[in-house]
C-alpha cells in the first residue's frame, strides 16, 4: 500500500454526486453498501430494518490487542508494532466485506459468521502467533493466551458498543443525551446511510452507511452545562500549586501538511493510522520518520525552539466534494469521504498542576490522548470534548455539536499530565503517562508535568437534519469500523522542546507567569 503523504492541497475540491445504492470512492476505493437494504425492507418506510437478523450487523468488534499488549521489550516493538498495523488492516477488510455483502446477509443467518468472522480469526491467530514469537524473541514473555483475542463479534445495529464487549467491558451507557445507545450503533446504518429514498446520505456526499448519522448530532443549546461526565481529560491547573501557562503558536495547518500514518503508533507502516492527520509544528512526523530526523525538521512554530509534534485526525465535510485523496489510501479507501477542512484556530498551551509544580518533559517523549477505536472498545480511554463558541461551558463527548449563526465548532483535548519519570512511551503507549486524579495529584508516584491543552476551532456551516437524517454533515476521519463517531476523537503529541525553551515553559508555569 503506497505512502499518503500530502504537502499540498489543490485548490479546488472536485465536486462527486453519489450514486443511490452505494458509493464508489473512486480510483479503485472500496465501495461501502447500505448497512440494512434488502429485499426484505421497504425502501419508503423510514427507520424499518431488515427481518434478517445478520443483516443488522453494523460493524465488527475485536479486542484491541495493541492496548493489551504492556510488556513488549524494545527490541521487539516495532516488529511487533506492524503486526498490530496488520490486524487493523485484517479488521477493515472485513468490514469492508460486511459492507458490501448486506444482500447475502438478508438471505443466510449464518453468513456473518461463516464467511466473515470465521476467516478473520485465523488470520488473526497467524498474526497472534508471529507477535507472540517477536515477543519471546526479544527477550519477553508473551501472554500464553495470547489467541484468546483472535475472535471478534458482529456488533448488531441494535447494541450499543463498548458496554460488556470483549473488548474491555466499559459502560458507553453513561454517556450525556442519550449515550450511545441512542447515538451509536442503533442508527449507524439508517435508510440515510445509502438507500435510493432520495434525499439520503448519500446524495449530499455521506459516508454511505459509514457514517455519521442524524443522531451523531444534537444542538449545543439541547447540551447541559458541566455536564460532560468522562473521567478522563480533566483540566490538570487550578487556583493552587502551578498557575502558569505557556503558549506556544504552530499555525492551523495552513501547508496542508498531512498522511494517514501515526509513527507512534505504527512506526514503519504507510497508512497506519487508516485516516488522514493534520500536523503542525513538526514538518518531519511519518512513519519513517527517527527520532534524530524529527530533532532535525522544520517546524511551523513560531519559536524555532519548539520542534514537536501536534497532530489530529482531519474534519471533513460531507456536502459532496471529494479532497484529493479520495481513492487513495487514509482517504476513500478508507470510508475517509469528502472536503478536508483545517481548524480556523489552533490554540496549544501548556498549563500546571493545581496541587505543585511541574517538572520538565523528556526529549522525544510521546503522549497518545483519547482512543481512536472506542466506540467499540469503551470509554476506558476516551477523551472528548465537543462543544461551540459561546457555549463552552457545555461540552458533549459522543456526539458532533450542531452550532447556532456565528457559533464555531470547538475541540478540545486535555492532555495525561502525569509521567512515570522515566519512559518516553510503553508497549502500548498509554502506561507510561496518566491522567491526573480528581484533586489534581499524580498517583503510583508519577510526577507532573505541563498539561497540554489544544483547542482547535472551526468555521463549519452547521448541518441539517431533515426527516431522520444528516445534510452536509461533517464528521472526523477514522478507522471504517468506527464509523466516524465524535467519541473515537483523539489527538498526538511527540516533544521536542529544546531544553532552553522546555526549562522557560516549566519556570513560567511554576512562578505563576502566562509566557506566550
Amino acid at each position: 500500500m503506497g505512502r499518503n503523504t500530502r504537502k499540498r492541497r489543490t485548490p479546488l475540491a472536485t465536486k462527486a454526486i453519489a450514486a443511490s445504492a452505494a458509493l464508489a470512492l473512486g480510483g479503485g476505493g472500496l465501495v461501502w453498501a447500505n448497512f440494512y437494504a434488502s429485499a426484505h425492507e421497504d425502501n419508503n418506510s423510514g427507520w424499518n430494518r431488515t427481518k434478517s437478523t445478520s443483516a443488522r450487523v453494523a460493524t465488527i468488534n475485536c479486542p484491541d490487542v495493541g492496548q493489551r499488549l504492556t510488556k513488549v521489550p524494545r527490541s521487539a516493538r516495532r516488529t511487533v508494532a506492524k503486526e498490530l498495523a496488520l490486524l487493523d488492516r485484517q479488521i477493515t477488510a472485513a468490514y469492508t466485506r460486511l459492507a458490501q455483502t448486506r444482500q447475502a446477509q438478508a438471505g443466510d443467518a449464518n453468513y456473518v459468521g461463516n464467511a466473515i468472522l470465521s476467516p478473520l480469526k485465523s488470520k488473526r491467530v497467524a498474526t497472534l502467533d508471529r507477535i507472540r514469537v517477536s515477543i519471546n524473541r526479544g527477550g519477553g514473555q508473551a501472554p500464553r493466551d495470547l489467541n484468546r483475542w483472535a475472535q471478534c463479534q458482529g456488533v448488531p445495529a441494535e447494541q450499543p458498543t463498548g458496554g460488556g464487549q470483549q473488548d474491555g467491558g466499559q459502560n458507553d451507557g453513561g454517556q450525556q443525551n442519550g449515550g450511545q445507545q441512542n447515538g451509536g450503533q442503533q442508527d449507524g446504518g439508517q435508510n440515510g446511510g445509502g438507500q435510493d429514498n432520495g434525499g439520503g446520505q448519500q446524495d449530499n456526499g455521506g459516508q454511505a452507511g459509514n457514517g455519521p448519522v442524524a443522531d451523531d448530532f444534537i444542538k449545543i443549546e439541547d447540551v447541559q452545562p458541566n455536564s460532560r461526565n468522562l473521567p478522563n481529560g480533566l483540566a490538570a491547573n487550578g487556583d493552587g500549586g502551578s498557575t502558569g501557562s505557556f503558549t506556544t503558536r504552530c499555525g492551523t495547518n495552513e501547508n496542508a501538511n498531512r498522511n494517514s500514518d501515526n509513527v507512534i503508533v505504527a512506526p514503519g507502516v504507510s497508512n497506519g493510522a487508516q485516516h488522514q492527520h493534520d500536523y503542525v509544528g513538526n514538518q518531519s512526523n511519518n512513519a519513517f520518520a527517527s527520532d534524530q530526523d524529527l530533532a532535525g525538521a522544520d517546524t511551523t512554530c513560531q519559536n524555532q525552539g519548539d520542534k514537536s509534534s501536534y497532530f489530529w485526525p482531519v474534519i471533513r465535510i460531507q456536502d459532496g466534494s471529494q479532497d484529493i485523496d479520495a481513492g487513495q489510501p487514509g482517504g476513500g479507501q478508507d470510508g475517509n469521504v469528502g472536503k478536508i477542512v483545517a481548524p480556523a484556530e489552533a490554540q496549544l498551551k501548556f498549563v500546571g498542576n493545581r496541587t505543585g509544580d511541574v517538572v520538565a518533559m523528556p526529549k522525544a517523549l510521546r503522549i497518545i490522548t483519547g482512543d481512536a477505536k472506542s466506540f467499540v472498545n469503551g470509554l476506558n480511554n476516551a477523551n472528548t470534548a465537543w462543544s461551540c463558541t459561546g457555549f463552552e461551558d457545555r461540552q458533549v463527548t459522543d456526539k458532533y455539536p450542531i452550532c447556532p449563526d456565528g457559533s464555531n465548532v470547538v475541540r478540545t483535548s486535555n492532555f495525561q499530565s502525569c509521567w512515570d519519570g522515566q519512559n518516553i512511551d510503553s508497549a502500548n503507549h498509554r502506561t507510561h503517562v496518566a491522567f491526573v486524579q480528581a484533586d489534581g495529584s499524580c498517583a503510583n508516584g508519577f510526577k507532573a508535568i505541563p498539561q497540554l491543552q489544544v483547542r482547535l476551532e472551526y468555521d463549519i456551516q452547521a448541518p441539517q437534519i431533515e426527516n431522520g437524517q444528516v445534510q452536509n454533515a461533517f464528521a472526523i476521519d477514522s478507522f471504517p469500523d468506527q464509523l466516524h463517531k465524535p467519541i473515537t476523537d483523539h489527538n498526538d503529541f511527540i516533544n521536542f522542546f529544546d531544553e532552553n525553551l522546555m526549562n522557560q515553559m516549566v519556570d513560567c508555569i511554576n512562578s505563576g507567569q502566562d509566557c506566550d
